[in-house]
């Protein structure tokens, strides 16, 4: 797909993946919808983006509103008339085991990772069926395949959201609309900025990616016709082993977070 004049809509916009991702939109030449809750922040990417060709859209919105992303579905639909690519990022995980979180830590969880998902894509799908065209990435993650301890809510929204897009890529077969998850494992990222994630020494192992890397999948994943990317590629080995031996590679897993977790409450 050429890019240019495409109305490209990405969700959790204001940094790391989000934000990366615009800005390789735009050197593109696409015109970039920001959509975000932290307006100051939408405001710095955008500020950015004026360096390329195409235009850039502000959107404040919290996608686990679905009011709130019905407005901004609106006021995309309103300037540029279409979308052409849906790019479901935003999410964020809280750190901790499942009796620490309380219900509500949670339920948060599953509102802005999974059904801000379900509404923006409820929200643009319609457009795209009927100008036969269109594309819809949802940024999940490797943890949509492991249940990892620590992250357990986080990562039922990444199952969720990984399971939500097979059934719907076979339903839009032939549509002319296409779909794709982007499942990166760990991203050096402001999503582990979160107070939970204290002691935590997420990037020692060296075990991890930057959002420009992830960005790059994302944009071709919104010209693929794969139902799933994995990043890196090698990760897609694991993901493998683990389905079909998880007797063997269940325990290993389980092994190596839970000392990661007991690290975290013990650092000394």
């Amino acid at each position: 797909m050429d890019f240019k004049n495409k109305v490209v809509i990405i969700t959790g916009a204001s940094s790391g993946i989000g934000e990366a991702t615009a800005i390789k939109f735009a050197k593109k030449g696409a015109n970039v919808v920001l959509v975000a809750r932290r307006k100051e922040k939408l405001l710095e990417v955008k500020k950015k983006l004026s360096n390329f060709p195409g235009t850039s859209l502000i959107c404040q919105c919290d996608v686990s509103d679905k009011e709130q992303v019905n407005q901004m579905s609106k006021k995309v639909l309103d300037e540029f008339g279409r979308v052409d690519v849906l790019v479901n990022n935003a999410g964020f995980v809280i750190y901790g085991k499942v009796n620490e979180l309380s219900t509500e830590e949670i339920v948060a969880q599953m509102e802005t990772n999974y059904f801000g998902m379900i509404y923006c894509t409820k929200a643009i799908l319609p457009q795209m069926l009927e100008q036969h065209s269109g594309h819809i990435v949802n940024v999940a993650s490797v943890g949509a395949s492991f249940g990892v301890p620590g992250i357990a809510s986080y990562c039922a929204s990444k199952y969720a959201m990984l399971g939500f897009s097979e059934g719907l890529f076979h339903e839009l077969d032939g549509t002319g609309v296409g779909l794709t998850v982007v499942s990166p494992i760990m991203v050096r990222t402001p999503l582990f900025d979160h107070p939970s994630f204290e002691n935590f020494s997420k990037f020692s192992t060296g075990i991890s990616l930057s959002s420009e890397t992830v960005a790059k999948t994302i944009i071709k994943a919104s010209n693929s016709s794969r139902l799933e990317l994995v990043v890196p590629s090698a990760a897609r080995a694991g993901i493998w082993f683990k389905q079909t031996f998880p007797f063997f590679v269940n325990p290993i897993i389980g092994n190596i977070f839970r000392k990661q977790l007991t690290k975290r409450n013990n650092p000394n």
